[in-house]
């Protein structure tokens, strides 16, 4: 098999089917096979009726992996990496914004180009407000300044990549997973390419802005100490800080006779440095709770259900 194609879905009953016509129509005449793996992250709606009308009807290599509940996008990934045949592995979403000719643009330039092991799409343009723009780009800063591995601006999931990448990255049995911080650390010869995304075929997109700004948490909490020696230089700054001003109130005391400042001051003192604990407190219960996860080495997904094209081939 040269070429796999990942397809997390979550409620995307509408999107599948169009999807899998796409991507015949893309690859005709590619002159090499290729197959579609699925993974149904326990939708609410149609899409598993759907994936398994399309898994009955082969009409090119198609595999199904549906999970007992929602896992998330990341675990589906996952899900995908691990049944993948390919010698080439294609990470791209359900609803068309990604268009499967560029995969095959992305195969071309790893069959030309032996010294790119991965080939990431990142976006030129992009169809969204300043606001959502301007935290995606702070994001990015603050990340790659943070962070010992560097993440390429505006790139996504999309890509396409050898299975010698594939397997680096099923080393990983992190279950926080973070996709882009994990390509990143692998390493490997990456060549960016531009992309623009369409509109979507059908359906509304799954994200917003809470759950991107979880997901840029879950990145620099994973990839990063430095918010750990961030609550050590607050605590340092604040007990210097205090030090400081029960110096001044000693002086003005002794010195000028000037009385001690009263209840206001002290309130403001105490509710300033209680907000400094807690929000120390609060960046180490982020990386206790991972800690906490991971050891309790549960799997990062359960699938309830696998279909495969080789099985019905034995039948």
């Amino acid at each position: 098999m040269k070429l796999s194609l990942v397809v997390p879905c979550y409620n995307e009953a509408e999107n599948v089917g169009p999807f899998q016509e796409a991507v015949m129509a893309a690859f005709a005449g590619c002159g090499y096979d290729y197959e579609i793996v699925f993974i149904n992250d326990g939708s609410k709606d149609a899409t598993w009726h759907n994936l398994k009308k399309i898994h009955a009807a082969q009409k090119c290599p198609v595999k199904v992996i549906s999970f007992s509940r929602n896992f998330g996008k990341e675990a589906g990934l996952y899900a995908g990496l691990q049944h993948a045949s390919g010698e080439y592995i294609s990470l791209i979403d359900a609803d068309l914004q990604q268009r499967p000719e560029i995969v095959r643009d992305m195969v071309k330039i790893l069959d030309e180009q032996p010294e790119y092991d991965v080939v990431a799409a990142y976006q030129d343009r992009r169809r969204e407000g300043k606001v959502l723009s301007f935290f995606k780009k702070s994001f990015y800063a603050i990340i790659n300044k943070l962070s010992d591995v560097t993440l390429q601006p505006d790139a996504s999931d999309f890509r396409t990549f050898r299975r010698s990448v594939r397997d680096s990255i099923l080393e990983l049995p992190e279950y926080h997973r973070f996709s882009k911080g994990i390509f990143a650390w692998v390493g490997y010869n990456t060549c960016f390419i531009p992309y623009t995304a369409c509109e979507r075929a059908a359906g509304t997109t799954k994200w917003n802005f809470w759950k991107l700004l979880e997901y840029a948490v879950e990145g620099i909490i994973g990839y990063s100490t430095a918010p750990l020696r961030l609550a050590t230089v607050l605590g340092t700054i604040s007990g210097i800080g205090a030090v400081l001003y029960l110096i001044v109130v000693l002086l003005e005391k002794l010195i000028r006779g000037i009385d001690v400042p009263g209840y206001a001051t002290i309130i403001v003192l105490i509710l300033f440095f209680g907000s400094v604990q807690l929000f120390c407190i609060g960046i180490i219960g982020e990386y206790v709770g991972r800690t906490f996860e991971q050891g309790k080495n549960r799997p990062i997904y359960i699938a309830k259900e696998i279909l495969s094209y080789e099985e019905k081939k034995e039948g």
